[in-house]
């Protein structure tokens, strides 16, 4: 957690993390934060990954993962969780 972080609550996290998807020039229809932590200072973003039938990810499952990746770095530093 950054010495400068704002304290913030889980739904107003997410959101502005969902802002910031919608936002994003490589969104794609059906990415959403659906749930977050805070693990070692670092905010952790979940949601649905589009898995196939069989489990396995998709291509959709590697935006996924950018996005949170994304909104990791973009909020981490910004915000803590107060909830």
């Amino acid at each position: 957690m950054s010495k400068n972080s704002q304290p913030i609550d889980r739904q107003t996290l997410l959101i502005e993390a969902n802002r910031l998807i919608r936002e994003h020039e490589d969104t794609l229809a059906g990415i959403e934060a659906t749930g977050v932590e805070q693990r070692n200072g670092v905010l952790v973003f979940s949601g649905e990954y589009f898995l196939d039938e069989q489990g396995l990810p998709t291509p959709k499952s590697t935006a996924v993962f950018n996005m949170f990746k994304y909104l990791a770095h973009e909020l981490s530093e910004k915000y803590h969780l107060v909830d």
